[in-house]
């Protein structure tokens, strides 16, 4: 697949040009009501061209490559229409990697033969016990050849699997939900995702309503991961000088150096982690607040975002970090979080009084950039810890909060784990989270969801 990437850079007349060449494998698994429905495979491939032209730069993507001359002069001819790019730099430099020529890696269904069986187990246990299962399996393996007119030639493979399950029973808020990423199925393990989906259900033989209101509130590390991710999100360092961002001050400055969080606590990206290794180098198909077209083949390096407590970066692009005498700190599609604690959520619980317990949040939207006041629903399982002990379930609320700010509110961390989240998977996989307990999260309202 190279030689498409080699054919568009010898065709290309521009000044400049990247070309981005991508394949993904993937295979998938469904069920519902303890029944496999579904099961699939499918290959996408897609092809970006990036011309410069002078300061311009035109780009077309298309999965159709039968036409390559006829993509790289609709490139061409897009920069010649378009002014000048806000974000303009010289096109990033580099040499070839040495498996740059080397085919697309592909996965097949024999990556699910571990848990297809374990599957089964659940399903028949499940309808003996008068459980529904429902949830989905997915693998994919994306390879990504980039090459430039100024030699860089780079090939990445990302392997990505995750696993969704959620049971439920008859009982008033009796659903739950588990998840978990992996790179090659080894580290997933069923039967213990099932116990823990059956030791939730368990909680629902007590159902108490309560009102709206500000509760001692127990985030999983799936529901912390959520909110974090959409805080990452809207890191982008042009933004927060511009004052449009929970990250701004006045005067075109930003809050990097500012506490944000309690002593200790980090947020921080490594493409290079040996369990949440992603893109090592800068892949974007168009400019943005949080990356540039200028920037690709740039590599990443690990980046502390916060660290100490301390805002210490935002994303910067070269072009904002120049605008804004910032290091150059791209995005990177991992984050991992550490507040420093020890304990479990089990011993979170046993250590506390009375408050709340989460599954996961959903539906999560924004109301506030400037705050970054987010809104969304629970799911799946709201529980009612009384003195050290899950005593029920409770009804869904709708939640008004503002990740940043719950940064400064946080009284308890657990230890760091591995974390799928809920909201985001799809989109943001990688992720290791602690869970967090909070003293007045804000459950604004009562909700009917489920």
């Amino acid at each position: 697949m190279s030689d498409l990437v080699e054919k568009v850079l010898q065709l290309s007349k521009a000044d400049g040009c990247v070309a981005i060449l991508s394949e993904s494998s993937t295979v998938d698994l469904r069920w519902a009501t303890n029944t496999l429905t579904t099961n699939g495979s499918h290959l996408e491939r897609s092809l970006t061209v990036i011309s410069v032209i002078g300061e311009s730069v035109g780009t077309i993507s298309a999965s159709q490559l039968d036409d390559l001359e006829g993509l790289v002069r609709a490139s061409e001819q897009a920069a010649r229409d378009a002014g000048p790019a806000e974000d303009y730099a010289p096109l990033v430099e580099g040499g070839a990697d040495a498996g740059f020529s080397q085919p697309a890696e592909v996965t097949t269904s024999a990556v699910f033969a571990a848990i297809a069986g374990d599957l089964g187990s659940s399903f028949d246990a499940g309808q003996a016990d008068g459980l529904r299962h429902f949830g989905y399996a997915s693998h994919s393996s994306t390879t990504t050849w980039l090459g430039s007119s100024t030699g860089l030639r780079k090939r990445h493979v990302q392997p990505t699997g995750y696993i969704e399950m959620t049971a439920k029973n008859d009982k008033q808020g009796g659903s739950s939900w588990v998840g978990q990423h992996t790179r090659d199925w080894s580290d997933i393990a069923v039967p213990s995702l099932d116990s823990e989906l059956r030791r939730r259900l368990s909680w629902c033989d007590r159902f108490v309503e309560i009102p709206a209101g500000r509760y001692e509130t127990l985030l999983p590390p799936s529901a912390v991961a959520d909110l974090l991710i959409y805080s990452y999100w809207s890191g982008g360092g042009r933004d927060a000088a511009e004052g449009r961002t929970v990250f701004s001050k006045p005067g075109g400055q930003t809050r990097v150096g500012e506490m944000l969080a309690p002593n200790g606590f980090t947020v921080r990206s490594d493409p290079r982690d040996p369990a949440l290794g992603t893109l090592p180098f800068v892949v974007a198909g168009a400019s943005s607040a949080m990356a540039s077209i200028f920037d690709n083949g740039l590599d990443l390096q690990a980046t502390d975002w916060i660290k100490g407590g301390k805002l210490e970066a935002l994303c910067q692009t070269r072009s904002s970090a120049q605008q804004t005498s910032s290091a150059v700190t791209p995005f990177v599609d991992n984050l991992i979080v550490d507040g420093g604690g020890t304990a479990t959520l089990d011993e979170m619980v046993a250590a506390t009084q009375r408050g709340l317990l989460l599954t996961c949040l959903w539906y999560i939207r924004e109301v506030d950039p400037e705050s970054l006041l987010l809104t969304g629903l629970t799911r799946d399982g709201v529980y009612l810890v009384e003195d050290g002990e899950v005593t029920g379930t409770v009804t869904n609320f709708r939640w008004n909060e503002s990740p940043v700010d719950l940064l400064g509110r946080i009284s308890e961390t657990s230890a760091t784990e591995a974390t799928l989240p809920r909201e985001w998977s799809d989109y943001f996989t990688w992720t290791r989270m602690p869970a967090w307990r909070v003293p007045d999260f804000n459950m604004s309202s009562v909700s009917q969801a489920s």
